[in-house]
């Protein structure tokens, strides 16, 4: 266990549920003194008590531990608001629709911040009928690549697994897609507007040698 339930932790839970010292002693069977040394960091509270006390706030134990609340807001999710997890051990990928407490070996992850594509994320973006087709100019080496790609719409998450030496590409369906994101294994996450990515041929991938070879074969075939 790396981590373990803080007074502070504590403390902002019970303001939170608008319960005193007192209250909130009497609901896991401790005194207010006991309650006042772990909110001014004085003690800790024995591990057979963190059960009563997550139930008191009406949490998860895993959610006490972590410090980060997950509030019953996802049933109405949407796939725009998605999270991403990638955990730094095993390269593990994990994707909520909402706020949820995330471990894996033994480490608390944290959501991904998505940042804008840039020029060492050159993306290309075509639409052939009802699909996009999306590719990163980006090395794909074993140290160095592309981990996976997605497509978010408001009700809907394409999600393509990428691997060392292989293709940077993928095709999404195009249905209402908003958002594609992609991760690397180095520089994090980042994300772009598909219609962005077609229309802004003079600084993105479109704008490429190899690009404007294939138009221009395109022109004298049809």
């Amino acid at each position: 266990m790396n981590q373990y339930v803080t007074g502070a932790v504590i403390r902002q839970m019970r303001e939170k549920n608008k319960m005193t010292q007192i209250q909130f002693a009497e609901k896991i069977g401790v005194s207010d003194k006991t309650v006042s040394k772990w909110e001014t960091a004085k003690g800790y509270p024995d591990i057979t008590l963190l059960e009563p006390i997550a139930k008191a706030f009406n949490i998860s134990v895993t959610e006490l531990i972590s410090g980060n609340t997950v509030f019953n807001e996802n049933v109405s999710a949407n796939m725009l608001r998605s999270k991403f997890y990638v955990c730094p051990v095993c390269k593990n990928v994990i994707h909520t629709m909402g706020e949820a407490a995330i471990s894996c070996h033994g480490i608390q992850l944290m959501p991904l911040e998505a940042e804008e594509t840039d020029e060492r994320h050159m993306i290309f973006i075509e639409r052939v009928e009802d699909e996009y087709y999306v590719r990163i100019d980006h090395s794909m080496t074993k140290d160095h690549y592309i981990s996976f790609m997605a497509a978010a719409s408001s009700d809907d998450m394409q999600f393509v697994k990428l691997y060392p030496e292989s293709s940077a590409e993928a095709r999404f369906k195009i249905r209402g897609v908003r958002k594609i994101f992609f991760y690397c294994n180095r520089d994090g996450l980042f994300m772009i507007d598909p219609i962005k990515g077609i229309d802004d041929k003079e600084s993105g991938y479109d704008d490429s040698v190899e690009r404007r070879e294939l138009e221009k074969t395109a022109d004298m075939l049809f």
